[in-house]
């Protein structure tokens, strides 16, 4: 008799930031994300207006980089991409890199499209309640079913 793995899904949030879409990485990021059996299951294409910005980096208010980034944030178009995989959120934050492309792993997104620990291409959730929260802010509930 066998005993069948349970493996247990994970959803998180990732981010092409304004950097990587101007300098037209969409493509060539998503398919790195299916590349490492990161499943897309939702995209979509916006602009946040500041303010967004601001509700969706809450938690970063009182540091001294909230209004570059929110601003960077709101200055160009963003894809905003719902993975999910067994261990997405390591697996994604893995292919992402660390946060400043120097201090990146050589073929890593950030190493590679990244420019400045400002503009460094891409963001993911660091945890499973921030994955949650982050996803809500961009996606329902109905879009994200199974």
């Amino acid at each position: 008799m066998s005993v069948g793995l349970i493996v247990s899904m994970e959803q998180t949030l990732a981010i092409i930031k304004p950097d990587a879409v101007a300098a037209r990485r969409i493509g060539v990021i998503i398919a790195r994300i299916e590349a490492t059996e990161l499943e897309v299951k939702g995209v979509r294409l916006i602009r946040l207006k500041k303010c967004e910005a601001e509700g969706f980096y809450a938690v970063h208010r009182e540091k001294p980089f909230f209004d570059s980034l929110t601003t960077f944030m709101s200055s160009g178009p963003i894809i905003v991409l719902a993975l999910e995989a067994p261990d997405a959120i390591s697996r994604w934050r893995r292919l992402m890199g660390a946060t400043d492309p120097a201090e990146a792993d050589p073929g890593t997104l950030r190493r590679e499209y990244g420019t400045s620990i400002d503009r460094n291409a891409t963001h993911g959730s660091d945890a499973e309640d921030t994955a949650a929260s982050e996803l809500s802010y961009f996606f329902s509930a109905i879009e994200l079913r199974q």
